[in-house]
């Protein structure tokens, strides 16, 4: 049987095979936060991204509360528009985010730049748009984004790099977020976006390339300039590879296996078939220029990352690899 895409983020239940569960706020100072525990626990993050097959990227200057992109849409959009944005984030895992630029505060009241894309492997791209004011997001052809037309806007060239910052939602993506954000601006100006929540937390500092949906985590400045190196030249960099966001986690890690077998980097050197389950292993036939390769995988639960100030303990999943072979 075909093995879906997995539809949330780190914290979901055992058996879409991802960390669990996620208490709120552990009480006491003396805890790490969750990032720290996670680091220390030696906590695997391949096969972590967010599942993502399309963006919508909305600029709100200022400030951010743990419910700022609800809060945004809902005074955008009327409430039937709304319905129609969950629908295709649940169904066709639109992923919508809220973007600024680092360490800026511009007018809330002028022009907005909005960023839609498509995240599907060989299929990437991403555009812009300068509305008048987020009202202006009840005429975007939200169907058409999620199903990966394009068409909306200006073509953007090259990736964007998203920076979680959202420190209240998190405090870790605030603490390690931002200065991440500060030194991939340095370096790439106006590629650079922070971002609102974009799944796992304790893997902060988190990267992620739009709409190519890479995502990179527990990374310091020096780790994000190397990642972001790599992505604008169409490279994939594996320290820190959390995996591609419209593969499923066993994808995810089958493709950061075969990379590190064969050594290709290139984005479009490493493509995902399908995952299928048979005889209790999962398994995923990996196509490389340098031929196709099977990879079979199961599920195996890691140490357990302690508790923290940021949540309770997690108990992380493992997709391990058992076997690599060259696909007959």
């Amino acid at each position: 049987m075909t093995i879906a895409p997995e539809r949330a983020s780190a914290a979901v239940p055992a058996r879409t095979g991802a960390a669990q569960p996620a208490a709120e706020a552990v009480e006491g100072l003396d805890a790490p936060r969750c990032a720290v525990a996670s680091r220390g626990s030696g906590e695997l993050q391949r096969g972590t991204a967010a599942p993502v097959r399309s963006w919508l990227l909305v600029e709100q200057p200022g400030a951010w509360s743990r419910a700022a992109l609800a809060e945004t849409l809902a005074a955008a959009l009327a409430p039937a528009d709304r319905r129609r944005l969950g629908h295709l984030q649940r169904e066709q895992l639109l992923r919508a985010l809220l973007v600024r630029r680092p360490g800026r505060t511009t007018d809330p009241s002028g022009p907005r730049t909005v960023l839609v894309g498509s995240a599907v492997p060989g299929e990437a791209w991403l555009e812009r748009l300068v509305v008048p004011d987020l009202r202006a997001l009840a005429d975007l052809d939200l169907e058409a984004v999620a199903a990966g037309r394009p068409g909306h806007g200006e073509p953007v060239d090259g990736p964007a790099l998203l920076v979680c910052t959202h420190g209240a939602k998190d405090m870790c993506c605030a603490v390690e977020g931002r200065p991440l954000a500060r030194a991939l601006e340095a370096v790439h100006g106006d590629r650079v976006w922070e971002c609102s929540h974009v799944g796992g937390d304790r893997f902060a500092g988190n990267l992620v390339v739009a709409p190519h949906g890479e995502y990179h985590g527990h990374l310091d400045p020096a780790g994000a300039l190397t990642a972001a190196a790599a992505a604008v030249a169409g490279r994939v960099e594996l320290a820190g590879f959390r995996g591609r966001s419209a593969y499923d986690p066993w994808q995810q890690t089958a493709e950061h296996a075969v990379r590190v077998r064969t050594g290709l980097l290139g984005r479009d050197e490493v493509r995902c078939g399908p995952s299928r389950e048979d005889s209790g292993r999962v398994h995923v036939t990996v196509s490389t220029r340098r031929g196709a390769f099977a990879v079979q995988m199961e599920r195996r639960v890691q140490a357990e990352v302690a508790a923290s100030r940021c949540r309770g303990p997690v108990l992380p999943v493992d997709y391990a690899v058992v076997a690599l072979t060259p696909a007959g």
